[in-house]
C-alpha cells in the first residue's frame, strides 16, 4: 500500500491503541504519537443489549473500548487534525470501530487492515502496510 506522508495510522485492539504519522515520502516511515486519552465505556455500539448474545465482561469491555478510539478518532478528523487515517485493527475491533465512525471521518479512511499488529514493532507495522 502507498501511504502519503502526513497519513495517521491507528493501530488497535480491544484495550490497546498506537498512533503513527507516516512521515517517509518514498517509503513508509512511522513516527510516534501521543495515545490520547480513551474514555471508558461499559459496553460498545448503541442498540447492542447484552442480554441477548450474553457477551461477557471483557467482550463488552474490549466493544467499549473500540467505540471509545471511534469517538476520539472521530473528533480528531472533525478538528481537522487527520486528513487521512489508515486503520489497522483485529477484525472483530474493526467491526466496531466501523459502526461508530462519523462520515467525515469514514471519507477521511484511506485503507484499513485487519490485522492484530499491536504490540508489534514499527519495522513490522510498516511491512505490513507495505504488503497491504
Amino acid at each position: 500500500m502507498i501511504l502519503a506522508a502526513g497519513t495517521l495510522v491507528a493501530v488497535v485492539d480491544g484495550e490497546k491503541l498506537a498512533l503513527f504519522h507516516n512521515t517517509g515520502h518514498q517509503s513508509v516511515e512511522l513516527t510516534p504519537q501521543p495515545t490520547p486519552e480513551i474514555a471508558e465505556r461499559v459496553s460498545g455500539a448503541a442498540g447492542r443489549i447484552s442480554s441477548e448474545a450474553n457477551p461477557d465482561n471483557d467482550t463488552q469491555a474490549e466493544d467499549g473500548f473500540a467505540m471509545g478510539v471511534a469517538e476520539v478518532l472521530n473528533k480528531m478528523v472533525l478538528d481537522h487534525k487527520v486528513e487521512q487515517l489508515l486503520v489497522i485493527a483485529a477484525p472483530k475491533t474493526m467491526g466496531q470501530l466501523r459502526k461508530g465512525w462519523h462520515k467525515e471521518t469514514s471519507a477521511r479512511i484511506v485503507g484499513e487492515i485487519a490485522k492484530d499488529l499491536t504490540g508489534h514493532s514499527t519495522d513490522q507495522i510498516a511491512a505490513a502496510i507495505g504488503k497491504a
